[in-house]
């Protein structure tokens, strides 16, 4: 049987990464075996260990490339705006669509992780994965705010990540009925009212 090239090898891994980020999104952590990850990614499950150590070392990489997915969306989202203002209406107008209440296989990964992470031991990798993306979200957002005040700007960056990742929560938990729409039009405006004012 011939080798892989280690092109190939790197292209498997970055297919295994991108179709975990997704899979644990939509189906947690716990949901989706090592198997089913590497089925999806057209791979054989015997491949698995030559590229990961563990599921936990895949978790946290698949993390680390759900966050940067999210990064660069918000990164674009900024570029195309001409003010703060109205790079923080386009990230929040985004973040709060149907879409991705629908999609949580695209959807912010603070939102669709965070009870999955917050059931892992510190000690596993995924826990400073997620950290660091948070924190790099939260850095965006606090880049946003215009108050003048660095310590402000940052209070309001966190109230306004967690209206935004709350209303999500709330709103993928209520799909199907009316006030799931409703929920995310509300944090929309409320955050909307805040920069306003």
């Amino acid at each position: 049987m011939p080798r892989v090239s280690r092109l190939q090898t790197d292209r498997n891994r970055e297919r295994i990464k991108e179709v975990s980020a997704r899979l644990f999104r939509e189906q947690g952590i716990k949901g989706v075996s090592v198997a089913d990850l590497m089925a999806a990614a057209g791979l054989t499950h015997g491949g698995f260990y030559g590229h990961f150590e563990s599921k936990d070392d895949l978790a946290a990489a698949a993390c680390r490339q759900a966050f940067e997915e999210s990064i660069e969306r918000w990164t674009a989202q900024i570029a195309r705006k001409r003010t703060q203002k109205s790079a923080l209406n386009a990230i929040v107008e985004a973040y709060l669509a149907t879409a991705d209440r629908d999609e949580a296989g695209k959807a912010c990964p603070t939102a669709m992780l965070a009870t999955d992470v917050a059931r892992e031991s510190n000690e596993k990798p995924i826990r400073g994965a997620y950290l660091s993306g948070v924190k790099t979200q939260l850095e965006i957002l606090t880049g946003l705010q215009n108050s003048g005040d660095a310590r402000r700007d940052r209070r309001q960056a966190f109230v306004v990540f967690s209206t935004m990742v709350g209303a999500l929560l709330l709103a993928r938990a209520t799909n199907g009925d009316p006030i799931s729409d409703d929920i995310l039009d509300a944090a929309r405006r409320h955050i909307g009212r805040k920069e306003e004012g």
